[in-house]
């Protein structure tokens, strides 16, 4: 099902990139209480795990799982923001850090990528041994948000009661040409600058050896990086390759959970013309689609001094529909 969204942009930020800037210059002073947490993996690699509290301490209360985007962290003005407000719902928060995302290097030259789900899986598992009588929901960001998607496709019985995919790159291949193009390429730098950086500590470390420093300095693209990096690393062919295999929207068909996607046609990020006419007929997903909104942007209100954001008040809102 497909469904205009009743959000109204704040006066002063209706413009796609301040949409998408704003809630980072607004939210830079948030701060967050957090627990951390380390699970070993069987691979010899590990997850890093941030919690809103102790669940031991809480154990009536519902357990929502977030993915972050890419090169994100808990430290992303998005993800304390969400985390702020699921603690304020009276549940408890879970942001699992794709590997080498929480500000060290994962052990293992493989990366983490839109594709990539065992992580996923594994904390999802972990989740439903530690808590099997917690109701659970699950919310992914952009990057995180086509990883969701990709997840549960996967899953025929997942223990989230629903989903929340935000801002996700469903279509690889004509986000990464959208990302090239204009004032867009803006962000591509920030993303690919970060992206090199990370790997850059990978190639000193002499986990990554089919490139060097020099040869990763010169990418400047995230098609480029994908071609060079990514997809080698991860056992796919070239870019292309990786684009049709990891795209959430060519498995959308096989959700059977009751799944928001939340998409703003001036996304700066994403081809709005693949999202919009991707195949949402899957009874369990509903598309909604605002005019306004940026890249994980969704702020509202009369107030300069008090913005609203949306964003988190509609993702909490359609997960506690379906909590009991």
């Amino acid at each position: 099902m497909s469904k205009f969204s009743n959000f109204k942009p704040a006066w002063w930020l209706k413009n796609r990139h301040l949409q998408t800037m704003a809630a980072k210059i607004l939210r830079r002073k948030q701060s967050i209480q957090v627990v951390e947490e380390t699970i070993e993996l069987s691979d010899g690699d590990f997850l890093d795990l941030v919690w809103t509290e102790d669940p031991q301490n809480s154990p009536d209360k519902p357990i929502v799982l977030v993915l972050h985007g890419l090169e994100g962290s808990i430290n992303s003005h998005y993800a304390k923001g969400m985390m702020n407000a699921i603690k304020q719902r009276g549940w408890v928060g879970l942001l699992m850090h794709f590997r080498g995302c929480s500000g060290r290097p994962n052990r293992h030259a493989q990366s983490y990528h839109s594709g990539a789900t065992d992580d996923v899986h594994f904390i999802t598992q972990w989740l439903q041994q530690r808590f099997p009588e917690r109701q659970h929901g699950i919310l992914g960001f952009s990057l995180g948000g086509n990883v969701l998607a990709k997840y549960l496709a996967e899953d025929p019985a997942p223990i989230y009661r629903s989903a929340v995919v935000i801002c996700a790159p469903l279509h690889l291949a004509s986000c990464a040409q959208q990302i090239d193009i204009g004032f867009s390429k803006i962000y591509q730098k920030y993303l690919v600058d970060m992206l090199k950086d990370s790997t850059s500590e990978k190639v000193t470390m002499k986990l990554i050896k089919h490139i060097d420093h020099q040869e990763l300095k010169a990418i400047t693209s995230i098609h480029e990086f994908d071609q060079k990096i990514t997809a080698p690393l991860n056992g796919f062919k070239d870019a292309n390759d990786y684009y049709e295999k990891a795209s959430g929207i060519f498995v959308l068909d096989r959700i059977n959970r009751p799944t928001l996607i939340l998409h703003a046609q001036d996304d700066p990020f994403l081809c709005n013309d693949h999202i919009m006419e991707m195949d949402v007929s899957n009874p369990n997903l509903t598309l909604e689609v605002s005019k306004y909104g940026g890249h994980v942007g969704f702020i509202a209100g009369t107030n300069p001094f008090k913005p609203m954001y949306w964003l988190e008040e509609r993702v909490l809102d359609h997960i506690g529909e379906h909590f009991e």
